[in-house]
């Protein structure tokens, strides 16, 4: 559990805010601006933003490098490619050296002001804080459908008790960051994996913003697949139901089979039944796909694990020390000292 700040031997804690970006060129100036805002509060608090630019496409590195030359306390790290928004939270966490680390976005739907409420609970001994969305104006009603269903199904899935109708945006103290650092999983899902870790956890309700600018970089596709990333790497059930569902299918091919043989040795029908045997065989089949499907997506887990590739590929860190980072799961690479 995380010593009371008031307890602690240094006089000014650090605070380390982690953003990913990509293509937020729209949004950052208002990003940093709000974020200066927010820092310039704080009362017996260091604090250092680490941003992590996701192999943007338009100018939002361009504009990183400027506000990192005029800010000491703005850091940047610059992927090669894109490599996803859990991995460059991870990034942003390996290289955060804060003694309490928040993970916001930079589209500015999750507000920097709760992080005030969020330190608050800090101090009073919680290791993790997280924020529960309690509104989420300016989405669609299927965008708010499916990802309620979806953490209720995770829910249900996963041995881990994942909260409801929340995202990376939290706070965590240094032992919960340490212990995520040493989790070397390629498919990643941060916020599972926070509540894996345990410590002392707690809820804070919060009403999330419409987006500032530019539009949302998780487009069906990429929730589907992040959906499938939360479900398969916290729960071992979807093997299990392919298991049961096999179970299920053959109960019933054993009573066609029984139903054949009576009509062979009991009946002169030989044509009648075609279409059922028909629906059994599809059905069977499709049944058996859906099973490998399900055996294959854990399998190719298994193959990005054993490959042992680094998770990320970093091109260049702005900002830091010529140590650069005190940890990094990249290979070496340029660091500039502004």
């Amino acid at each position: 559990m995380t010593v009371p700040i008031e307890n602690k031997a240094l006089t000014s804690p650090l605070l380390t805010l982690v953003i990913p970006c990509y293509n937020e060129e729209e949004v950052i100036a208002e990003t940093i601006k709000r974020l200066n805002s927010f820092c310039a509060e704080l009362v017996n608090l260091d604090v250092e933003l680490i941003v992590v630019d996701d192999g943007s496409r338009d100018r939002t590195r361009e504009l990183l490098k400027s506000y990192a030359a005029e800010n000491a306390n703005v850091r940047l790290i610059c992927f090669a490619r894109n490599f996803g928004h859990q991995i460059a939270v991870t990034a942003g966490i390996d290289a955060a050296g804060g003694d309490a680390v928040v993970l916001i976005d930079a589209d500015l739907q999750d507000p920097p002001e709760v992080i005030h409420a969020m330190i608050a609970k800090w101090r009073e001994g919680y290791d993790v804080v997280y924020a529960t969305r309690t509104e989420r104006p300016g989405e669609s009603a299927f965008k708010i459908a499916t990802a309620r269903g979806f953490y209720r199904l995770l829910n249900k899935l996963s041995d881990v008790a994942i909260p409801l109708d929340t995202g990376d945006f939290r706070l965590m103290s240094r032992p919960v960051v340490d212990t995520l650092r040493a989790m070397p999983e390629h498919d990643r899902f941060v916020r599972g994996m926070v509540s894996w870790v345990g410590f002392k956890q707690i809820a804070l309700p919060y009403k999330r913003a419409q987006r500032f600018a530019g539009v949302s970089k998780y487009p069906l596709r990429k929730m589907l697949r992040f959906a499938i990333d939360g479900i398969l790497s916290f729960s071992t059930k979807p093997l299990q139901m392919s298991v049961a569902l096999g179970m299920f299918c053959a109960f019933f091919a054993l009573l066609g089979i029984v139903y054949a043989l009576y009509l062979r040795v009991f009946t002169h029908i030989w044509v009648e039944g075609w279409t059922a045997l028909m629906i059994a065989v599809l059905f069977l089949g499709g049944v058996q796909l859906i099973c490998v499907g399900i055996l294959g997506e854990y399998i190719g887990r298994i193959y990005n694990e054993v490959k042992n590739r680094p998770l990320y590929i970093v091109q260049e860190y702005v900002g830091f020390n010529e140590a650069g980072p005190e940890m990094s799961r990249s290979p070496a690479v340029k660091k500039n000292d502004v």
